[in-house]
């Protein structure tokens, strides 16, 4: 099966110790995964008029006791990425819903994100040749 490579996030970068972290959080732990980029607020709305600075939020577990003696550890809620701050440069103003930019007039959507989709490698004649694909992300 193929490699999926994204060049998703220009905040996004990998130290040396192989933890993925975010430039833009300030405030929470700033190590994340592919899956908490794609649910980011800056990424959703993909302007650039767009300053912001990000806040993750990691829900504690819950330990329930049952009064048969059972417990059990409720730990379902992944951790959530929202903006602590945000505004935009083209109106001089706050943003704190992702609405207000999706309704904007002066929005300017910034290059579409290219994925780079590497399919099934075919061999011919003792060769193996990829055949890359690039596919534009649709942003939401």
């Amino acid at each position: 099966m193929g490699k999926l490579t994204n060049r998703i996030c220009q905040y996004r970068s990998v130290g040396r110790d192989g933890r993925i972290t975010c430039k833009k959080i300030v405030e929470g732990d700033n190590e994340v995964s592919p899956n908490l980029c794609r649910d980011c607020p800056a990424r959703q709305i993909n302007c650039d008029k767009l300053r912001f600075s990000l806040q993750k939020s990691s829900p504690s577990p819950i330990v329930v006791r049952y009064g048969n003696g059972h417990s059990e550890v409720w730990n379902n809620e992944p951790p959530r990425i929202t903006f602590l701050r945000a505004a935009c440069v083209a109106k001089v103003a706050p943003i704190s819903d992702l609405r207000q930019c999706a309704a904007c007039a002066l929005r300017s959507v910034a290059e579409p994100v290219l994925e780079e989709v590497l399919l099934p490698q075919v061999a011919r004649r003792g060769k193996v040749i990829p055949f890359p694909q690039r596919v534009a992300a649709a942003a939401s």
